[in-house]
């Protein structure tokens, strides 16, 4: 369905499907992530841009996540292999030094 023939949500129900604060869906609509139309005072979301949405989120395309630094994984560390050499810690300059 598209344009006049959509079906629209409220943004309570919205908010009840994906378990979130009323106020966040107002804000992503303030910010223009989720369209929504104005009706007077009321606001309502067509069920395409609702869907849309949740489809962006499932495929990663709405936030990409930061880039990790490169170095051993959690599999290399369970894997049993070493990785790397353990040093020993260095000795402290407030640590007494053995009397022979």
């Amino acid at each position: 369905m598209d344009g006049v023939d959509d079906e629209f949500l409220t943004v309570a129900e919205i908010a009840e499907r994906l378990k979130l604060n009323q106020q966040t869906l107002r804000n992503w609509i303030e910010q223009g992530q989720l369209p929504a139309i104005r009706i007077g005072r009321r606001v309502r979301i067509r069920r395409s841009d609702f869907e849309r949405l949740v489809e962006e989120g499932y495929s990663g395309r709405a936030r990409e996540s930061p880039a990790q630094p490169e170095g051993p994984s959690a599999e290399d560390f369970w894997s049993g292999e070493a990785i790397g050499i353990a040093h020993p810690p260095r000795p402290h300059n407030d640590e007494p030094e053995d009397e022979a």
